[in-house]
């Protein structure tokens, strides 16, 4: 839901899970520099961008696969390989996009609850039939940031059949404490059913920039291809990601700036008194099964916006520290209310 915000009066948004760090100066300047050239078609397909991120990552370029965002990439993964009478498992809550995605491509879903706010990896076993055609994993897992452990998915891919794709969503991994989550890529290289989908919005900044990359085998990449002409990433999208990548230290560095920052806020939110399963993503997840609406416009009506699901919780994503000491003043001010 989004809550009633009166027009100029939102302070902090804190809804959409965006990095608070401003795009570096080289990723700016690759962008200016780019725009210069946008009367020719430079490299329309990518090559230059798959080959670094092919480099960046340890893969052949060919097991490389962009497109503008990660969401325009997992809508052709839903295309090419569901339609009618197949289905998709994956967890819920997880991102709402899926379903979304399922019914574009005229298949459907099968919604797995978590277990104590995680992936319930054995129940989403169980669920995968012979009208199965893909399994998706969101780790960490948007919104509850929690996160699937090393070990669990290698397990659970044991127990899924041969006809299954396994597609890793991980769209918030370079927030994840260091060994928090398994490295999809060397997943992916073990296991060809198993593919990749990965983003430069959220850690590299660059989401209105609409870059995301998919690794997997060519047997499940080469049908996507075709689709690449139609559905490109701009130049000067391409050159930032680029640049982007040869930063990718002082990206890892902002990450773990955030990283602390989710901690603390975590950490005073606790001390409220809020039950919240620990994040490893750039948000943190209040659950709550009522008040959904009215916490959420509590926060907006006093500057602060945040990703409020009824019935679910409310997701607040990491930001300034004055916007994250915002947020646990009102969530604060809102669990007083309820005792008065």
């Amino acid at each position: 839901m989004r809550p009633d915000i009166a027009p100029g009066a939102a302070v902090h948004e804190m809804s959409l899970n965006e990095t608070y760090h401003p795009p570096l100066p080289a990723v700016v300047e690759a962008v200016r520099e780019t725009a210069t050239r946008s009367h020719r078609t430079l490299d329309a397909l990518g090559f230059g961008l798959s080959a670094a991120i092919g480099e960046h990552l340890g893969v052949p370029a060919r097991d490389v696969l962009v497109g503008p965002g990660s969401g325009a990439l997992l809508q052709q993964l839903f295309s090419a390989l569901t339609g009618p009478g197949t289905h998709t498992v994956h967890a819920w809550p997880s991102w709402e996009a899926y379903p979304m995605m399922a019914a574009n491509a005229s298949s459907s879903v099968v919604r797995v609850p978590l277990k104590d706010e995680r992936h319930d990896l054995d129940a989403m076993a169980d669920a995968v039939t012979d009208d199965t055609r893909m399994v998706l994993v969101c780790n960490p897992n948007n919104p509850t940031g929690t996160a699937v452990g090393p070990g669990a998915v290698e397990e659970f891919l044991r127990r899924l059949p041969d006809h299954v794709t396994v597609v890793l969503d991980e769209a918030y991994r370079d927030f994840a404490t260091e060994g928090s989550v398994p490295d999809g890529i060397e997943l992916y290289r073990e296991d060809p059913r198993v593919c990749v989908v990965r983003t430069f919005s959220k850690s590299y900044g660059l989401l209105s920039l609409r870059v995301g990359y998919l690794v997997g085998h060519p047997s499940l990449l080469d049908p996507l291809r075709p689709l690449q002409m139609f559905v490109r990433v701009s130049a000067p999208a391409q050159a930032a990601a680029v640049a982007a990548l040869a930063h990718s230290a002082e990206i890892r560095e902002q990450c773990r700036e955030t990283a602390a920052e989710r901690e603390r806020l975590h950490r005073v939110l606790t001390e409220q008194g809020w039950v919240s399963a620990h994040s490893e993503a750039n948000f943190v997840w209040l659950p709550l099964e009522k008040g959904v609406e009215e916490f959420t416009q509590h926060c907006a009506d006093r500057g602060v916006v945040v990703c409020g699901k009824p019935g679910e919780g409310v997701r607040v994503t990491i930001a300034e520290r004055a916007a994250n000491d915002a947020f646990a003043a009102l969530a604060a001010d809102y669990r007083a209310s309820l005792d008065r």
